[in-house]
């Protein structure tokens, strides 16, 4: 009776694990800044949206983003998605700005992003990478 009622535990643990998201974590620019650039190199682009800040510019710029990734050969995105991210680094601007310069194993290029802290999240401000701030 004992090993059934310790059975159960385990996959009722196992059950609610698998059943729970992962948080995402927007209190820390780095954190933020690479949970967005991750969630982007495999192709997961819902999950990417959660750090993305939420203003109609941003929106654009990510989804013409989105669309050009699904023109992307299969063996490109699967690099993409097996690469690395390189932190090259961090430039905190104010308390509220930060700038994550980063390139990927995959293609090995500089990129920049913008995070800005609003309501205590660190979000992605998708439009500098796009206004000719590399």
């Amino acid at each position: 009776m004992k090993k059934i009622i310790i059975g159960l535990l385990v996959v009722v643990s196992l059950i609610s694990a698998c059943s729970h998201s992962a948080e995402v974590n927007k209190r820390d620019p780095l954190e933020s800044g690479r949970g967005f650039i991750e969630s982007t190199l495999k192709g997961d682009f819902d999950e990417a949206q959660k750090y993305l800040l939420q203003d109609s510019v941003n929106m654009e710029y990510f989804n013409m983003y989105k669309d050009f990734n699904s023109g992307r050969s299969k063996e490109e995105k699967e690099g993409y998605k097996n690469a690395n991210i390189i932190i090259d680094s961090t430039q905190n601007l104010s308390d509220s700005v930060s700038i994550i310069t980063y390139s990927n194993t995959f293609k090995n290029k500089p990129s920049k992003i913008k995070l800005v802290k609003k309501n205590n999240d660190w979000l992605v401000d998708f439009k500098y990478t796009f206004n000719n701030n590399m």
